[in-house]
């Protein structure tokens, strides 16, 4: 097996343990495995693990926020998927969660997973004040994901953007924004001397990156979306240009936005060399984000 594999496992574990003491019904308990636990690449909390190692600490300080990033990620999709959002029918190449147990269920799910990511960070091991650091960046990552949902399909933007900053804003928020909270708080995880809770560089090396990995993932996600058939991504393609939302391919190509691609990769590599070989899974997961294919 290997070592993210190991690492999902207690990554899923941990999830499990969250869902199972909340004392739930059953139907709801079932709702919330099938969201959360079923396919899926889980790789906010596997950026965690990393960027938390990347920092000195051990790779299972960062378990409790691994585990409540991807809660809020698992609550997006669900409530995303909704026939009053994106109207999805298949996610992760199975029927979303609406389909399988209803629009009420699923609602509610979604509610659940977002309040029990919280509940996910009390497992956290840190001093109080490192605590409320991890709480106001998933706080405030929750809400900047909410924000550009709310930009990509209901509009708003700020008047006078130019269309890549317009499309740029969009993704550091709707998916950037949680993706650069999980690096971080990762990193606010670490616990010992040479933790980013007592090192400011390195949580600026890690935020940095986190950044440019966000924005990198969302344009190879809009790739995929013009480049992949359904079957391929695990999801229904082509659904954005047909929605008529800004997307990287719409405003640059499909080249242009390779490009951009490329150049992000170089910026997230670059923001993590001083910290050396401890950012080899940083460095690892950025090189994968850029090239996948689903």
């Amino acid at each position: 097996m290997s070592e993210d594999q190991e690492i999902l496992k207690q990554v899923d574990a941990q999830i499990a343990d969250v869902v199972a003491d909340a004392s739930l019904p059953p139907s709801l308990v079932e709702a919330l495995r099938y969201a959360v636990l079923g396919p899926g690449k889980r790789i906010r909390p596997l950026l965690s693990w990393h960027a938390c190692v990347a920092v000195g600490g051990a790779g299972t300080d960062s378990l409790a926020a691994g585990a409540a990033v991807e809660m809020v990620h698992a609550f997006s999709l669900v409530h995303d998927d909704l026939p009053a959002l994106d109207n999805d029918d298949m996610r992760r190449g199975r029927p979303t969660l609406h389909r399988h147990a209803g629009e009420a269920m699923a609602v509610l799910a979604g509610d659940a997973l977002l309040t029990l990511s919280f509940d996910a960070l009390r497992r956290t091991c840190v001093e109080p004040e490192q605590m409320l650091r991890i709480i106001d960046e998933l706080t405030r990552a929750t809400s900047g994901m909410i924000a550009g949902q709310v930009y990509d399909s209901l509009g708003g933007l700020p008047e006078g953007l130019e269309p890549e900053a317009r499309v740029v804003l969009i993704h550091s928020n709707k998916t950037g924004a949680l993706i650069r909270a999980s690096c971080v708080m990762g990193a606010m995880a670490a616990r010992g001397t040479a933790s980013a809770s007592c090192e400011p560089a390195l949580l600026a090396a890690v935020t940095k990156y986190g950044e440019a990995v966000g924005l990198m993932f969302q344009i190879v996600d809009d790739l995929l979306d013009v480049t992949q058939t359904s079957d391929r991504a695990g999801k229904r393609t082509g659904k954005d240009a047909n929605a008529g939302k800004l997307t990287y391919p719409g405003i640059l190509g499909i080249d242009g936005s390779r490009r951009r691609v490329e150049e992000l990769l170089e910026l997230a590599l670059d923001a993590i060399t001083p910290l050396g070989s401890l950012s080899a899974g940083l460095d690892r997961w950025a090189r994968t984000l850029a090239a996948r294919e689903r």
